[in-house]
């Protein structure tokens, strides 16, 4: 029986990056999407044809995060197994106005909803997977964070925040889940050129920080990140839990 990831935003980025890192791996895929169906519809086919296994995608709205109650309901009904759950659905747009500013601008409402998409929407997302997890024995956890709780970058610190508390959420869930065979661990990158990173308004200032910054002289790509999703999963990491794994390109040392 093939295993099954079950991962929030996969249809462009990071989240698509790590779709295809499973599916190359035989791993059945369950994805959501927030909007466009018929580019979600799309990725399924190709994972299917491409990989031979079985790919199914669902509409989510992180900001409403009991949703996840419901969608695990359709999951269970189209797959065997939940094995892997990760976590990656981010937020941009009107709904983080009042949360990406400078400290002076910020607003509560702005702030609420990304602490919502990127903490409460990680909790009830890993308290659902897990739920069918301990069923089959156990499984991994992954939630993707950020080091904008490391370094200091403009605008970020209603993002910073949020992803600093879903690292010490990640460490709580590992305490408690380990007694049930379930590893849950973070992945944190530096700023990773994407769609989601070009919608910001300083894009151009970030990129050319973080190619200065970094002894590698390049902005980190969606694939520096998969692999190591995946390689969280895998029992070369059985052991490892509680932790979050920093890919930045050396950035934040300097």
């Amino acid at each position: 029986m093939k295993k099954t990831l079950v991962i929030s935003g996969a249809t462009k980025g990071i989240g698509k990056e790590i779709a295809y890192r499973f599916a190359k791996e035989g791993i059945n895929v369950a994805f959501t999407y927030n909007s466009n169906e018929e580019i979600a519809k799309k990725i399924a086919t190709d994972l299917e044809n491409k990989f031979g296994i079985k790919s199914r995608c669902y509409p989510l709205n992180i900001l409403e995060p009991n949703e996840y109650k419901e969608l695990f309901k359709k999951i269970d009904e189209d797959f065997e197994s939940v094995d892997y759950f990760v976590s990656n659905a981010i937020i941009s747009g009107r709904s983080v106005v009042g949360g990406f500013a400078p400290f002076m601008r910020l607003k509560p409402k702005g702030l609420n909803n990304i602490y919502t998409a990127t903490v409460l929407a990680f909790v009830v997302g890993a308290q659902e997977a897990a739920k069918r997890m301990e069923k089959v024995g156990g499984g991994s956890i992954v939630s993707l964070s950020s080091t904008g709780n490391l370094v200091y970058t403009p605008n970020y610190s209603g993002h910073g925040n949020s992803k600093n508390a879903v690292e010490t959420m990640v460490k709580y869930a590992a305490q408690e889940l380990g007694e049930k065979g379930i590893r849950v661990n973070a992945v944190s990158g530096g700023p990773i050129d994407t769609d989601a990173l070009k919608a910001f308004p300083n894009y151009e200032e970030v990129k050319n920080e973080v190619c200065k910054r970094s002894p590698l002289n390049r902005m980190g790509n969606a694939n520096d990140l998969s692999g190591m999703v995946y390689f969280l999963t895998t029992p070369e990491c059985g052991w490892l839990t509680g932790q979050t794994i920093v890919i930045d390109g050396g950035t934040s040392f300097k």
